[in-house]
């Protein structure tokens, strides 16, 4: 397929294509916001069984694996945007949080990115009204909509998949 004969969203997908190597897969590092660093420990048998009973609790100490399997299911993005979330309600410096947020808009907001999450109309209204004059909570509806759709959609899918089976095993 050549440039010419691609759509902005097709163009978008073949560039983002083109920087990750060849490789299909959005991965963590491509993302304009930097990686979120995540704990390497390995999780303990209570942290495997909290994940069981709480979805705030995997997303507290299970991130790395819940996020692994997001990956699987080609929905990483929504951990990423939800990560870069939080990482905005951090920033204090007026510049830092125009530039975090317009970054984040990039990446997970415009029909343009590859990276782009799920949102209804009415809060893609709300936030395009918000980057007129960013803060860290320009996107605050957005991210409970996507920490909602990872609760009630991905994380029954986690709880029954191979990966959380293979930890069940692995500290019982």
């Amino acid at each position: 397929m050549t440039v010419d004969s691609c759509t902005s969203k097709c163009f978008a997908i073949c560039l983002a294509m083109k920087s990750n190597n060849g490789s299909q897969e959005p991965r963590a590092k491509d993302t304009k916001l930097g990686t979120i660093q995540e704990k390497d420990d390995p999780p303990t048998i209570e942290d495997v069984k909290s994940w069981g009973e709480s979805f705030d609790k995997l997303m507290k100490t299970g991130r790395k694996v819940f996020r692994e399997f997001l990956r699987s299911e080609y929905s990483e993005e929504n951990m990423l945007f939800w990560l870069a979330c939080e990482d905005l309600k951090k920033e204090e410096n007026p510049e830092l949080i125009e530039e975090k947020a317009r970054l984040i808009y990039e990446d997970y907001i415009s029909i343009l990115s590859p990276k782009e999450v799920s949102l209804d109309s009415r809060v893609r209204e709300v936030i395009n009204r918000n980057m007129v004059d960013p803060t860290p909570h320009t996107f605050d509806e957005a991210q409970l909509q996507i920490y909602t759709l990872m609760h009630r959609d991905s994380y029954p899918r986690f709880l029954n998949s191979q990966i959380y089976k293979r930890l069940v095993q692995q500290t019982s």
